[in-house]
């Protein structure tokens, strides 16, 4: 496993097991396998609906609570910093623990102006210590310099989407530059056209690896953070092998080249669901 060291010095493994989209009644098995086979950060929400069943397979996993990194996030229409608060105390009893490794933001929903005071309760629950790390998802450069301008706890990551398609570089090299991570969501675009792209394939082919491996591969040399989803064991497996193979300079470049800053899923700016 590789780690990164979040801009406030807490350790996060680069890979971690997102369940965006998993069942609750299958989210304990998905995450048992994944941290059988090596994950050890686990990334959920409140609107994913499966807090409970991810707390389920952390309680019964013999991996130590300290081993662990958890994510969760407050959904849009919990924004607001008392309600923020509220909860966030409402995912750790459904998590089953007594604090979480990141809290996020999930959406700006910038129409409604809520995110600063969101985030100053995040900022609460950081000094209170019962975040070890505060961050965001789905926030453009306007977003992010709000909150370092208004703020005084800098987000350790921006969770957004990224993918070889919509590969997200002015963002990045804001972000890069700010010392805030870059998290990818969507980091196979849902397993969609990327994977069957041909630069995607005969890569795949030169290093007798999967087209996921490879992009996943490819997250990892970028400095980026990836939480790819799986509830099948044997793709759990495959996208956790990806540290025994190195892409050259440049395969990387060729990737780099399919960016049609394409979109799957909605623009933050659009974004105003509760």
């Amino acid at each position: 496993m590789n780690f990164v060291t979040l801009n406030n010095g807490i350790k996060m493994p680069q890979l971690g097991f997102g369940v965006w989209q998993v069942e609750d009644s299958q989210a304990t098995a998905a995450v048992a396998k994944a941290l059988e086979v090596g994950y050890t950060s686990i990334d959920t929400a409140m609107i994913y609906k499966n807090e409970e069943g991810v707390g389920k397979a952390i309680k019964a996993s013999s991996v130590p609570r300290e081993n662990l990194f958890i994510t969760t996030k407050v959904w849009n229409s919990d924004q607001g910093y008392e309600n923020t608060l509220r909860a966030f105390d409402e995912s750790l009893v459904r998590l089953g623990l007594d604090y979480v490794d990141l809290y996020l933001i999930h959406w700006p929903t910038p129409q409604f102006d809520q995110y600063v005071d969101t985030y100053k309760a995040l900022e609460k629950l950081y000094h209170d210590g019962r975040v070890k790390a505060i961050g965001v998802c789905n926030f453009e450069i306007e977003h992010l310099e709000r909150l370092l301008k208004e703020c005084e706890v800098k987000p350790v990551l921006n969770q957004v989407e990224c993918h070889p398609f919509h590969a997200q570089p002015e963002l990045k090299d804001f972000c890069a530059k700010h010392d805030i991570f870059v998290e990818a969501w969507s980091p196979l675009e849902q397993g969609g056209e990327v994977l069957k792209d041909e630069v995607i394939q005969k890569i795949a082919e030169a290093h007798r690896k999967t087209p996921a491996q490879v992009v996943l591969r490819w997250h990892l040399q970028n400095n980026t953070i990836v939480i790819p989803k799986s509830v099948t064991p044997a793709r759990i497996e495959e996208n956790f092998n990806v540290f025994d193979f190195e892409l050259t300079a440049q395969e990387m470049q060729q990737i780099h080249q399919l960016n049609r800053n394409r979109r799957k899923g909605p623009h933050p700016n659009d974004f105003h669901m509760q």
